[in-house]
């Protein structure tokens, strides 16, 4: 099995990432903007990369891989941000278990405490690799009928302040146990993340914070950003409150969110899940809300 060849040239390897991740996103049914968008916040191709194309015996290229290493809090992470091969030509995935073995030892090599992958497809390669988030997608074609006795109004400066803590509180949880970061990094990620995102409170441009409600009670939260993409909402966060879960007001919720997106002038939303989180996985892919990409990540050593 030959080893893969470096390639010095990032218009050796840059186009046919782009390229491929584009195809990806636009069948998912991404809209074109967003689709591009989505794939320069992938990775800047200046960024200093090393890229190798993967060859079969006779020296033909069949695909490639791209690693790269980073620092954060402190640790050096390795990213392994493409690995592919042309199926006809690797029918039982030889080469690609080639790559990915050179690519762990590239990582290695740097210093890497932990390797992680961005995947916009099901790669077999990365099995292994425990789950840390997905990024959910739904193209909204109409909106959604009510569901009966759920209503949904907008958040008042009252209720503001506990719901921050709350999410907070809530984030830093899901983030430790997704397995990505310490219960220290977490918080900290929380506490900037959300002076970036509502820096007006609610406020904030582009905003919306609606309390969902049934038979005169509170049940949930739906927390959206319109027009984080060119047609495309995102929905930062979703919560049922506890003493009503298991009674249908996830999916409801889910129901609130599309139509807010709609009233907002998006034709689609997306948003990330972090992983361990399997219940509400299988909500959103009950509610029609697909794999957009997946991020995946193993500790070395």
């Amino acid at each position: 099995m030959s080893s893969p060849t470096p390639l010095a040239d990032t218009a050796d390897w840059y186009p046919t990432f782009r390229r491929r991740h584009l195809d990806t996103y636009r069948a998912a049914g991404v809209p074109v903007p967003a689709a591009e968008l989505l794939v320069d916040q992938l990775l800047d191709p200046a960024h200093g990369w090393t890229a190798a194309a993967i060859t079969d015996p006779d020296g033909q290229r069949i695909g490639q891989v791209v690693v790269g290493a980073v620092e954060r809090e402190g640790r050096t992470i390795g990213r392994i941000v493409d690995l592919w091969t042309a199926p006809d030509t690797d029918p039982d995935g030889a080469h690609r278990h080639a790559a990915h073995a050179w690519a762990r030892r590239w990582c290695e090599e740097h210093a890497a405490e932990r390797v992680t992958v961005r995947l916009a497809e099901p790669h077999p390669s990365f099995t292994d690799y425990p789950v840390r988030s997905q990024v959910r997608f739904k193209a909204i074609g109409s909106a959604p009928g009510p569901v009966d006795g759920v209503t949904a109004r907008p958040m008042t400066e009252a209720e503001y302040p506990e719901w921050v803590r709350e999410e907070q509180d809530g984030y830093v949880a899901d983030i430790v146990r997704s397995g990505s970061r310490t219960a220290e990094e977490a918080r900290t990620q929380a506490e900037q993340e959300f002076r970036e995102l509502l820096p007006q409170g609610l406020g904030t441009p582009a905003t919306t914070v609606l309390v969902i409600e049934a038979e005169g009670s509170r049940v949930g939260v739906a927390w959206l950003n319109h027009g984080y993409l060119p047609g495309v909402s995102y929905l930062y966060s979703v919560a049922v409150d506890p003493t009503h879960r298991g009674r249908g007001y996830g999916r409801a919720a889910m129901a609130v969110s599309d139509a807010a997106t709609l009233a907002a002038g998006d034709r689609a939303l997306m948003f990330n899940v972090f992983g361990g989180n399997d219940v509400a996985m299988g909500l959103y892919t009950s509610a029609g809300y697909h794999v957009l990409e997946e991020s995946r990540s193993v500790d070395l050593g």
